[in-house]
């Protein structure tokens, strides 16, 4: 028996599904997915521990912990540098690229030290809602210094994780977890851009580097500078705060999971970003303050909405729709080359006809030998 017109009317959106389907469903993006959410849940240690730190024990000393993270790093990945010989040693790196690694290493301190910083003087809010500029940011330094190239679902992507940024943050304020203006909103804010400026700035230059030269080399470099900078750092605007700490068990016990998340952090961001890129990374771990809230509801007794689910839903179906379609890279644009009917080329052509060619004389003797002179 034939199918009712109706259903026939219904048969052809399913091929259309079925190619989305697998399209979406494939084991790259199922990848990027586990790797992307493994960093958010390192990124969601380091905020609970920093906050069971501050609130439990009024410990705030975010540059000592990463002093920390930074020291450990240079034990690890600087020391395996100067293991190796040849090119990629240790002294070849900063004999060639010292100057790039102190930027990189400057840039990197201060982005982590300005947006823990930016919580004294304005809003959990603002924060949420202002570090999201570091992606745009991000794609724009990826366009002109990796040469990214993105289309249309790229956008659409980061546009659909930024909406669910914005309903995690109205999620916040339902739930009362809206802080009360800070002591200057406008410092804050001015913080939160430039640590989000500065942490794109990073990623980029991890990626390049990553992809180009080597993780080892980016971690040991990074290490290096990172604990000259914030070890500086840390001796005059945080020394204070050290002093002042009660050191127990349970208190050092919150610095080491600490500086195993974020060594764990650091590490594996770089196998994630050479298998996919800076800005999908980014995206991947908008998550992590959404794991962190869910902590939050048994540690700090947060109220809970439904809105951090949709938020969820929201941010992993944009980061899914970035990841579908693969970013392609510009060719290097090729200098143009000289015509071969140039006038340097016909000068030369001139050049060479006024050369008037030898006289070659032939005779003929006796025996057939032949002799050849010139004049």
């Amino acid at each position: 028996a034939e199918p009712p017109p109706a259903a026939a009317a219904a048969a052809p959106p399913r091929p259309l599904l079925a190619r989305l389907g697998a399209k979406l469903c494939t084991w790259h993006i199922l990848k990027t997915i586990i790797l992307g959410q493994m960093l958010s849940l390192f990124i969601c240690g380091t905020a609970v521990t920093s906050q069971y730190l501050a609130e439990k024990y009024q410990v705030n000393t975010p540059m000592f912990q990463s002093f920390i993270n930074y020291s450990l790093l240079l034990l690890v990945y600087t020391t395996m540098l100067a293991f190796r010989t040849g090119s990629d040693s240790l002294w070849q790196i900063l004999k060639q690229r010292w100057w790039k690694y102190i930027f990189l290493g400057l840039a990197d301190v201060e982005a982590n030290y300005m947006i823990v910083k930016a919580y004294q003087y304005t809003t959990l809010t603002s924060v949420q809602l202002l570090d999201c500029f570091g992606i745009p940011v991000l794609m724009a330094l990826s366009w002109f210094i990796l040469r990214a190239r993105y289309r249309l679902i790229h956008f659409l992507g980061v546009a659909v994780c930024l909406l669910g940024v914005g309903t995690m943050v109205g999620a916040d304020i339902l739930a009362g977890r809206q802080d009360e203006e800070g002591s200057d909103v406008v410092i804050g804010d001015v913080l939160v851009l430039l640590g989000a400026s500065l942490y794109a700035i990073s990623n980029v230059s991890e990626e390049y580097i990553v992809k180009n030269l080597s993780r080892v080399e980016f971690l040991g470099m990074v290490g290096l500078f990172g604990t000259i900078v914030s070890g500086l750092q840390l001796a005059i605007v945080e020394h204070r705060e050290i002093m002042r700490i009660q050191w127990n068990w349970k208190v050092a016990l919150l610095f080491t999971v600490f500086a195993l998340c974020m060594f764990g952090l650091y590490s594996f961001m770089p196998v994630v970003i050479k298998v996919t890129s800076a800005t999908s990374v980014n995206l991947g771990i908008l998550t992590a303050d959404l794991y962190s809230l869910f902590f939050g509801l048994f540690l700090f007794y947060y109220k809970f909405s439904g809105l951090y689910i949709l938020s969820f839903v929201i941010i992993m179906v944009g980061f899914v729709l970035y990841c579908s379609t693969p970013t392609q890279t510009a060719e290097p644009t090729a200098l143009p080359q000289p015509d071969s009917t140039g006038l340097d080329n016909a000068a030369l052509k001139l050049e060479e006809s006024d050369i008037e060619p030898p006289a070659i004389t032939v005779q003929f003797t006796r025996g057939e030998t032949v002799v050849v002179s010139t004049d």
